[in-house]
């Protein structure tokens, strides 16, 4: 997950563009991808580690359709400008209590299949509906992402306020975000988020072999929840 950084704003700024919050739908799919491309593969942490995008027009197709495979719910939502610019995303999914699991086809890209191994060992072991009976569904924040030109202006955290309403205007019982870096594990934290899950890349070991040494100061992958209070309670 991408987080944004807060750049100092020289005092004589030109005017700014407005932007407008919208759900993703399957005919933003293609930008939404040319996005991630430019403002989030090539920075997360995992995907520099393994080296999966190698090369200044490398893409990797396995990674693309994981990420992008949620829209379908109609829970995802981009912060577009007034120009028609994509300048931030929020990749949501849904999760449920009862969701039967898909058989999944083995991953023909060797180093983004190690990358999954993760994210589903992350899954098991932090066990969210384990620690949270009463919870039946899951809003899942998979990647929030913003134009690095369009950070520190408080776009991550407009994505993440419309996704929390959404979530709550449909009975949703937590939001979730797994956190593969450390600048997102920290900004998630300033939105009021609790860790309740962390694996240590150091204690990832695949045959004896540690799979994951991302640069300081990426050392764990955590999972963070947040309650969703009901519209009742408010």
């Amino acid at each position: 997950m991408s987080t944004p950084s807060t750049p100092t704003t020289p005092l004589s700024s030109p005017p700014v563009e407005p932007y407008d919050i919208q759900i993703i739908t399957k005919p933003d799919v293609e930008k939404v991808i040319g996005f991630l491309r430019k403002f989030f593969f090539r920075d997360e942490p995992l995907n520099v580690n393994v080296k999966l995008l190698e090369g200044d027009d490398a893409t990797c197709l396995e990674l693309e359709e994981f990420s992008v495979k949620s829209i379908k719910d109609g829970l995802s939502l981009m912060a577009v400008s007034e120009s028609g610019k994509v300048v931030g995303v929020c990749l949501n999914g849904a999760m449920r209590r009862n969701d039967v699991e898909e058989d999944e086809e083995d991953c023909p890209n060797e180093k983004f299949a190690k990358i999954l191994n993760l994210l589903e060992t992350v899954d098991k072991q932090a066990d969210i509906f384990g620690k949270f009976p009463d919870v039946n569904s899951v809003m899942n924040v998979k990647i929030l992402s913003v134009d690095t030109t369009w950070r520190g202006r408080g776009i991550a955290k407009q994505l993440m306020d419309r996704t929390r309403d959404m979530a709550r205007e449909q009975g949703y019982g937590i939001m979730r975000v797994d956190c593969t870096s450390n600048f997102s594990a920290r900004a998630i934290a300033r939105l009021g988020f609790e860790c309740v899950y962390t694996l240590k890349y150091a204690d990832h070991k695949v045959d004896g072999q540690v799979v994951f040494e991302p640069e300081h100061p990426h050392t764990e992958v955590a999972v963070y929840i947040q309650r969703i209070v009901p519209n009742s309670n408010l």
